[in-house]
């Protein structure tokens, strides 16, 4: 009771003597304790969270990420700034190492151990991250609204959809495939773009060939359930190809060895050649491989129609002569296309009738504010030098004669090339050292005195934006993306009062980041039986063997973490000792 009488007095000092400069109260608690600190004659106040701001003033601004793929994910990995709260919104609460996908469709690896829960990757992070699975179904740029919707099967009480605020958005939501409106793709082909997809493939292999074993089968009609058809020769379907043969040859004939003789595998490329996007060398060694291991490859072959049980070709090399090829599963790979609300997004900034959300350098999408998109679902809209060529003259222009002297040139350089990067493609297409070299045919810069009008400067530059190209849609270039960006919210306040980007050509003072660079770090393609195809940096070529073990380091450190390494790692080992698993389950 004394306990409560003393509470009790103190209380009603607090009412009795409210001009009292100052009270302090320690409450201990446990060996720690709690310090309130409070001035009589002040109203109540919210505390602040840094000193001297009031929290109204530091209310931490909102980032919303649409999606956890290569750029989404590489974001939030990178994003450390505490002071922004992060709302992801992605239709599947993880990470999938999707370079694996054809892996795991024939059980070289398991699905399990190429993908990381998001909660695990953000968990750690000194920034405020929460996650909802939900599909973005609208984008309202003007409100800075999202509206979403529960990707969960589950009664919600009817609260299945919701809107978020935002004060940033990032759009990562990567792309659908691309049917190019063909009939019965959509209902009869596989597709591999997410994890889901790599099991579906694995479980109609393997049921393939069960139905082919049945005793009440025809000759003809396993033929036709045992003929897989790829369509598509880029980096997918071509190492789909390359694992299915691997699987089939190493792994199934040993079961099902009744059938193995009808196993037949068709890989159908509308072009000329198969990886177009890969050195000439590699794309010879690829055709020639294929050939030898006996996987049919049909370049020229443009497939018009599938039906359930024929696809329909377009022999472009014969006079556009339509076959009919009977298959017992096909896979569809040749391109990606633009999700249904990312269409409607660009109908509503401007962006009608393109392929992909256009971004500026920065990442911004062209036509909003404070909207940024990454990944698949978006190119970058570089700028053309031949349209700001006079704002360049101008800029460089300090004394406003007219000319341009080669000392006023060369200061700009290192801007323009920073901002206009088709320029440092030219040169080097040219075999030039520097842009002083392209003033040579249009005037006399042997001597330190010499002057450009705008005329020449206009025809030193005119040819520049020919080598103009849009970045390759591979987790390479999406990953990149994500740590730039996140790089830049980094430094955002920084970067307001210290800009350090290049001039502002068509205004005044200097970018506040630097415009993102992709930096080509290579590309593999797994060609099957251990032998790889690697492109490097430097032009550098190596197929085999050796590539092979190159391409299994690269992709075990790439994983996003530790658990994920060993899994893969495991996966591989047990491959070489035990073999591929068969069975349905996964």
């Amino acid at each position: 009771m004394r306990g409560f009488a003393f509470f009790d007095r103190v209380s009603k000092a607090f009412h009795d003597y409210p001009k009292a400069s100052k009270m302090l109260v320690v409450v201990a608690v446990s060996g720690g304790g709690y310090v309130a600190y409070a001035e009589a004659n002040s109203e109540p106040k919210l505390i602040s969270s840094a000193p001297g701001i009031d929290q109204g003033e530091n209310k931490k601004k909102k980032i919303v990420v649409l999606g956890t793929g290569w750029a989404g994910t590489s974001f939030l990995r990178n994003l450390k700034n505490p002071n922004y709260e992060v709302q992801v919104i992605s239709p599947r609460n993880y990470f999938a190492f999707t370079p694996l996908l054809p892996s795991v469709t024939c059980g070289t690896v398991e699905a399990r151990s190429i993908v990381e829960p998001i909660r695990n990757i953000v968990r750690k992070k000194n920034v405020d991250v929460q996650f909802s699975e939900a599909a973005c179904l609208k984008i309202d740029a003007q409100n800075k609204k999202i509206y979403c919707r529960s990707n969960l099967e589950n009664n919600l009480n009817g609260q299945e959809e919701f809107v978020v605020d935002y004060d940033y958005l990032i759009i990562a939501v990567g792309a659908n495939v691309n049917t190019f409106n063909t009939p019965g793709v959509m209902e009869n082909c596989h597709f591999l773009k997410e994890v889901e997809d790599a099991q579906k493939i694995r479980k109609t292999v393997i049921d393939c060939f069960e139905r082919a074993s049945l005793p009440t089968v025809s000759d003809e009609e396993k033929k036709r359930i045992l003929h897989f058809a790829v369509v598509g020769g880029g980096p997918t379907g071509v190492e789909f190809a390359a694992e299915l043969h691997d699987y089939v040859n190493e792994d199934l004939v040993k079961l099902y060895p009744g059938v193995k003789e009808l196993v037949k595998i068709t890989l159908l490329e509308a072009g000329d050649h198969i990886l177009n996007m890969f050195d000439k060398r590699i794309t010879a060694f690829a055709e020639e491989k294929f050939q030898r291991d006996g996987i049919d490859l049909k370049t020229g072959s443009m497939v018009v129609k599938v039906t359930d049980k024929e696809i329909f070709t377009k022999e472009l090399k014969n006079g556009g002569e339509v076959s009919a090829m009977p298959y017992g599963m096909a896979l569809w790979s040749t391109g990606i296309g633009t999700r249904p609300f990312i269409k409607d997004f660009m109908a509503q900034v401007g962006q009608a009738n393109r392929r992909a959300l256009a971004t500026d350098e920065w990442l911004r999408v062209e036509g909003c504010d404070k909207v940024y998109a990454i990944g698949d679902c978006a190119t970058i809209n570089q700028r053309k030098v031949m349209e700001d060529i006079a704002a360049i003259f101008r800029k460089a222009d300090k004394d406003n004669s007219g000319t341009l002297t080669i000392k006023e040139y060369q200061e700009v350089i290192k801007d323009i090339c920073e901002r206009y990067p088709q320029v440092e493609l030219y040169l080097k297409s040219k075999q030039m050292k520097n842009m002083v070299d392209l003033l040579k045919e249009t005037a006399d810069v042997s001597k330190g005195n010499a002057e450009l009008n705008i005329e020449h400067f206009k025809t030193a530059l005119s040819k520049v934006d020919s080598q103009m190209k849009n970045l390759p849609a591979t987790g390479q270039v999406a990953a990149q993306q994500g740590v730039y960006l996140a790089k830049c919210f980094n430094r955002m306040e920084q970067c307001e009062k210290s800009p350090e980007g290049p001039l502002r050509f068509r205004g005044e003072g200097r970018h506040r980041f630097h415009p993102f660079r992709y930096k080509h770090l290579g590309q593999f393609a797994p060609l099957g039986g251990e032998q790889t195809a690697a492109q490097l940096p430097g032009d550098w070529v190596s197929i085999g063997h050796s590539s092979q073990w190159l391409w299994y380091s690269v992709y075990a450190s790439k994983q996003v973490s530790w658990r994920n390494r060993a899994l893969v790692v495991s996966d591989w080992g047990r491959r070489f000792i035990f073999g591929r698993d068969s069975s349905h389950l996964n």
